[in-house]
């Protein structure tokens, strides 16, 4: 017999104890007399065994899979966020010997994470998107599984993880204002989404100390890509400066249906996103925009969530930086500014 092929059950054999005995002295809990807990240890590292990883949960009533919850509603252009979230993670789970378990949830759909945490498949759970109305928040604080949000909420009860998207948004509407601008015009999606709401108080901060500022702005939310269209056609019409939009997605949608009117950026019409991503990478002129580390908030996220798991006391709230990016799709050079 191989040593690295060993099991508890050879151990025990091996050793002229029972099963139970070895499980308890390889997890550390249960009634187990210290000479014989030292006789298993010694013989475990004389060969080099290590506990596969049911044994090992199974001594420890551990899973060691987290889950990780994802709208299953996405588009697309959010892709390459959850992409790069996901690698956070997966790196952060891997390097405490931890398996990622998906589930895929909609905001009347989540059949998928109820059924891994009913038949305990995980230790915890990683939501990767927060709402307003928040189904999958609610059952897991109900469930009473150990979990982190990646985004904002207003229950103060849940660890948190976000980037400081309202800071980050009043740092770029600022830095538009202080170029001149005078009528600017705010495109948003979905307002049950909490990063919207944090973008749009960023934007509204921004004109809070400018106590005299007698420009316009104006904000449409809810705002899909058929809708795009009029938004721009009406910008033009009132003889808007900028428009700012809430992401990258409806960023794309504002610079073609400019194309479309030959009307150019930065000259005839400023354009900036509240977010960056390889959508925007190869448009010309450079998009102004927001970098975060997307990968930087899954590690983040995970590793908070680990230290949960060994019963550490967590932070409840963490705000990570972000990266403003003044380009020539506002009148601005390739200059950034870290935060």
């Amino acid at each position: 017999m191989e040593d690295r092929n060993l099991t508890i059950g050879d151990i025990a054999e091996r050793l002229g104890v029972s099963k139970t005995t070895v499980s308890r002295a390889i997890s550390g809990k249960g009634r187990i007399g210290e000479q014989t807990r030292r006789r298993v240890l010694d013989f475990i590292e004389e060969h080099h065994y290590s506990p596969n990883v049911v044994a090992k949960g199974l001594a420890q009533n551990k899973t060691f899979n987290l889950g990780l919850v994802i709208p299953g509603d996405y588009n697309l252009v959010e892709l390459p966020f959850f992409q790069n979230c996901m690698w956070g993670i997966s790196r952060a789970a891997s390097a405490r010997g931890y398996d990622v378990l998906i589930s895929m949830v909609t905001a009347d759909n989540i059949t998928q994470l109820e059924r891994a945490v009913t038949n305990r498949k995980i230790d915890g759970a990683i939501l990767t998107r927060t709402l307003a109305d928040d189904a999958p928040m609610r059952y897991l604080t109900k469930s009473d599984v150990p979990f982190v949000a990646i985004g904002s909420t207003d229950n103060e009860r849940v660890v948190q993880v976000d980037n400081d998207h309202r800071g980050a948004c009043r740092e770029l509407t600022d830095r538009l204002l202080d170029s001149g601008i005078r009528n600017i015009v705010l495109v948003g999606g979905d307002e049950s989404y909490m990063v919207t709401g944090s973008r749009l108080k960023g934007f509204e901060d921004a004109f809070g100390k400018r106590k005299n500022w007698n420009g316009s702005r104006k904000v449409f939310l809810n705002v899909n890509d058929s809708q795009v269209d009029a938004i721009v056609e009406k910008a033009i019409g009132d003889g808007t400066e900028c428009i700012l939009c809430m992401d990258d997605f409806l960023c794309g949608c504002v610079l073609n249906a400019l194309q479309t009117r030959q009307v150019k950026v930065p000259e005839r019409m400023q354009v900036a996103s509240f977010y960056d991503s390889a959508t925007l990478a190869n448009r010309i002129p450079a998009v102004t925009s927001i970098k975060f580390d997307v990968a930087q908030l899954g590690r983040k996220a995970c590793e908070l969530l680990l230290r949960m798991l060994a019963g550490e006391e967590v932070e409840s709230h963490t705000l990570l930086g972000y990266e403003v990016c003044i380009r020539e799709s506002a009148g601005g050079d390739k200059r950034r500014h870290n935060r």
